[in-house]
């Protein structure tokens, strides 16, 4: 056994499991799965190729229960049965990685972790350096100065700085850290609502979970109350989620040699399982193309170019220029787009062939390069002609960062995140690496690989030369190879093309406009907003004070459970598992019905909230140079084509109480402008009268009566002048709660009635809109069929789980596939609007510009004078973005602030 390298515990179990749902559902001639077989095969080729270890071992779980189920009878007890996809594989599995000269350790009682953990225990004792390949964070607690965790799915390490860079706690923190957090998948309770942050602060403050214990009553708030009910059981968590390092077992790590592959047997192997590449390479011939990569590009296979010499540079610009679509990408000094600076530019017009040019590297000794001025000045009339077609990844970032070096990009033709997105939203991330994993099969140079993680991780411009070049030149290159893979699997479904070419990519120029613009905020209207809230926390204390008959704190649980119970003699409406009356929040709404006090903390709470969240924060995200905040918006996170943003968050801004609502007074207008507020009325309501093709829904909104008073008006059986405002709450609170699946147990608690009374509102209703049960019972069907919904204009989402033998995970899926086609709809014709609208105000000589997107609703920013012009117009281009049965109704409203348009 080689001293030099480490040996090599591979975590079969947790690579099997990632590797069936990471890949897609291959099969062979005879229809058996094979997906998570090769993904797994793959990985350990990979290993041998990348460590060349003379000692390893592949570490499968045994079937049965463990002594955890033992310790603890609902240990995994949530998990759902595995699905027979996956069972058909573990046996060829295992024997293909005998076959290839693993051995293989598969042990009863226990789990693989406990295997791997007392092996690498038993090496390290004896000064041996440990490599542990594996998916699962439960390792992180095995790593010290000589083990090590690699994840060979995307190529990253930890060592013991590593895990304190991810995870907040030391390696010997980790069990007190997960018991803390708890682990959903393996049923491990935790402290409720602890998540990662709150347990690294927990244990940098106390140091380790006995002392977190023994400190409980000195946490405030919510999480305090639910940490001493947790109390209990933490002790267990800890035991169940510890490594057992002692096991008695057959074998030692001196005896974990590779073995020679048995070549016969992984040819009978490959040749049942269709894995043509691996059986050609065993064979002496070349592979078949078989649609699947089964091999990463080598680094001898690119040909990637440092640009230093104006020579160079004119040769490579010629060759962009000739080309019908390149792909480029920008490396700067932050993500941030409003504060990046330009470091240099990659491009690649033909795979697997590309350049960078370096710009502002200045590290000490870095090498001369082309002044960034001028080769930006020869730059932009390339990059802003629109007869060259340009493709990148997530490519409105750099047409941002070039924005503010007054290069205006134009040609956008392609975005192979969009690509991805639009494709399949759900079958994976659609970050770079997570694209080039799934649909090249490559492992990308990571960010992290070459900067460093944390406090200590470099900017691009401090990172050398000889390391920098190949990462940027590899983000043109893998961009260019992403596109010519991923549009072919999109062009194939029409729909599916004309929702990215008519929709997600015109609308990639709208968001950098809205993005680059911001918007104004007033920190002083913010930060009074803040005094106000601070005093009026101060009054609900002194009243809660008073209510109570005495001073305490109102972030104790402890404190809050023995005025409630004790002294005051409050019902008690559930306990904790310890067996107290329980003061979660929703026992609090409870009791707030019938008692003051109850509704003051609950007051409390919410104020501070958003105290902290909103009118502390927002002032401290202004851009100094524009006095605005800038928002990115994310078209490809939520899975139904909806809009997301960040940095701030505008789509969670509270509005249903005055505190509120008095934040969006802070998004005013500059001098001389007014905020023109506009939004779709009851959209999805409307796209489900489209989609059902109900007559009752449809002549509602073809009449414009209000439609939950016409529905209050069917389900009740009165004159639509008789309707009481209870009838209207009711018959809003079905309209809009059929839409995202609500049960009569739902629409019980909303309005406040018994189950009964409630199903029999739910039956009334399906009784006078017939059609719109028969629309939800049909797509249901037809997504068990297909396996996916459709938007009004072709968007589709897959749903995996749509068969799922989990009746929850089943149930989900359905309520999904109802409300997809609403909510995806309505995303698709905000996106339609704004397309139209910012197309209108570019080729008008109004002085108007959109400033925000929020839900349904598009905020601009107009001089006065051409106010009356851009309500009109924008009630008329909103209107057009979509033809349904029912005309699209659009609100406007205008005023100073943002709240003012309301």
């Amino acid at each position: 056994m080689s001293e030099s390298k480490p040996i090599v515990l591979v975590d079969g179990s947790s690579y099997l499991f990632r590797a069936f749902h990471a890949l897609p559902p291959l099969t062979n001639a005879a229809k058996e799965p094979t997906g998570a077989i090769y993904g797994v095969v793959n990985m350990l080729k990979r290993l041998l190729k990348d460590y060349q270890p003379d000692a390893v071992a592949v570490v499968f779980d045994a079937k049965g229960k463990t002594f955890r189920s033992e310790l603890y009878a609902d240990y995994k007890a949530n998990r759902p049965p595995m699905p027979d996809d996956l069972r058909a594989q573990i046996a060829p599995l295992h024997q293909l990685v005998q076959a290839l000269g693993f051995p293989l350790l598969i042990e009863s009682g226990v789990e693989a972790d406990d295997v791997i953990g007392t092996l690498a225990r038993q090496a390290a004792a004896e000064g041996k350096s440990v490599l542990i390949s594996t998916g699962d964070k439960d390792m992180a607690q095995l790593v010290d100065e000589r083990v090590t965790l690699v994840n060979t799915m995307d190529n990253s390490t930890l060592d013991a700085d590593g895990v304190a860079e991810k995870f907040g706690v030391r390696p010997d923190q980790i069990i007190d850290y997960l018991a803390l957090v708890g682990d959903k998948s393996d049923n491990i309770p935790g402290v409720p609502s602890c998540g990662p942050k709150t347990a690294a602060k927990w244990l940098k403050t106390y140091g380790s979970l006995a002392s977190v214990i023994e400190h409980a009553d000195e946490v405030k708030g919510k999480i305090g109350e639910k940490l001493r009910d947790s109390v209990e059981f933490l002790p267990l968590s800890y035991q169940l989620a510890t490594i057992k390092t002692d096991l008695e077992l057959p074998m030692r790590h001196t005896d974990l040699g590779l073995l020679a592959p048995d070549t016969d047997t992984l040819k009978a192997h490959y040749a049942h399982l269709e894995f043509k590449t691996w059986l050609a390479e065993l064979e002496g011939n070349d592979a078949q193309e078989t649609g699947v990569v089964e091999k990463s590009t080598a680094e001898s296979d690119v040909s990637y170019k440092t640009v230093l010499n104006e020579a160079d540079f004119n040769d490579w610009l010629e060759k962009l220029q000739s080309v019908p679509l390149f792909a480029f990408d920008c490396e700067t000094t932050s993500l941030n787009y409003m504060q990046a600076e330009l470091v240099g530019l990659s491009f690649s017009a033909t795979a697997t062939e590309a350049a960078y040019i370096p710009l502002a590297h200045d590290y000490p000794d870095a090498p001369k390069q082309l002044e960034r001025t001028w080769v930006l000045a020869r730059l932009k009339p390339l990059l802003e002609n629109s007869a060259i077609h340009k493709v990148g990844q997530h490519i409105k970032y750099d047409m941002n960062v070039l924005r503010r070096y007054e290069i205006h990009v134009q040609g956008v033709a392609h975005d192979t995140m969009l690509e991805s997105y639009v494709y399949d939203s759900v079958a994976t991330r659609h970050d770079m690496d997570s694209l080039a994993q799934k649909y090249l099969g490559e492992s990308t140079v990571h960010f992290e690989d070459i900067a460093g993680k944390g406090k200590k991780q470099l900017t691009f411009n401090q990172i050398p030369l000889e390391t920098a070049a190949h990462y940027a030149a590899e983000d043109a290159d893998i961009t260019l190879r992403l596109h010519e893979t991923l549009w072919p699997k999109l062009s194939e479904n029409h729909r599916q093309r004309s929702v990215y070419e008519m929709i997600e990519v015109p609308l990639i120029p709208v968001l950098s406009r809205i993005e680059t613009t911001g918007v104004y905020i007033d920190p002083d209207m913010l930060s009074q907003q803040s005094q106000d809230i601070g005093q009026a926390l101060q009054a609900l204390e002194e009243e809660a004070y008073e209510e109570a008959g005495e001073t305490f704190n109102l972030g104790s649980p402890k404190q809050i459970q023995q005025i409630f119970f004790e002294k005051k003699g409050f019902p008690v409406v559930r306990k904790t598992p310890k067996g107290q009356p329980s003061t979660a929040e929703d026992v609090l709404e409870t009791l707030a019905q019938d008692y003051r006090l109850p509704a003051l903390i609950l007051q409390h709470r919410g104020l501070s909230k958003l105290k902290s969240t909103y009118t502390d924060k927002l002032p401290e995200q202004i851009n100094p140079e524009t006095g605005r905040i800038h928002t990115s918006y994310h078209q490809a996170v939520a899975s139904t084509g909806r809009l997301s943003s960040s940095d701030p968050n505008l789509q969670n801004i509270p509005v249903r109480t005055e505190e509120g609502r008095k934040i969006r007074s802070a998004f005013v207008a500059p001098s001389g402008c007014k905020i023109v507020a506009a939004d779709y009325s009851q959209i999805e309501l409307r796209i489900m009268a489209h989609l059902s093709s109900d007559t009752g829904l449809l002549r509602a909104f073809e009449l414009g009566l209000d439609v939950h008073a016409a529905t209050a008006s069917e389900v009740f059986s009165v004159d639509l002048e008789d309707v009481e405002p209870d009838h209207r709450r009711a018959a809003k609170a079905i309209n809009f709660g059929l839409i995202y699946g609500m049960s009569a147990f739902g629409l019980a608690k909303q309005l406040d009635i018994g189950r009964n009374e409630a199903q029999s509102y739910i039956d009334l209703y399906f009784a006078r809109y017939p059609r719109v049960r028969a629309y939800m019972d049909n797509t249901r069907e037809t997504a068990r069929i297909q396996g996916y919904v459709e938007t009004v204009f072709g968007r589709r989402l897959y749903l995996p789980e749509i068969n799922a033998r989990n009746a929850q995970r089943r149930q989900y899926a359905e309520r999904t596939a109802i409300n997809a086609p609403m909510q995806g709809t309505a995303a698709d014709i905000i996106k339609r609007a704004m397309i139209r609208v910012d197309e209108w105000l570019q080729t008008s000589e109004l002085d108007a510009c959109m400033v925000m997107q929020v839900h349904d609703e598009l905020v601009l920013e107009v001089s006065e004078p051409d106010v009356p012009a851009v309500q009109g117009g924008l009630i008329e281009q909103m209107r057009a973005a979509a033809d349904l049965a029912v005309p699209l109704e659009v609100e406007v409203g205008v005023g100073a602030s943002w709240e003012e348009a309301h």
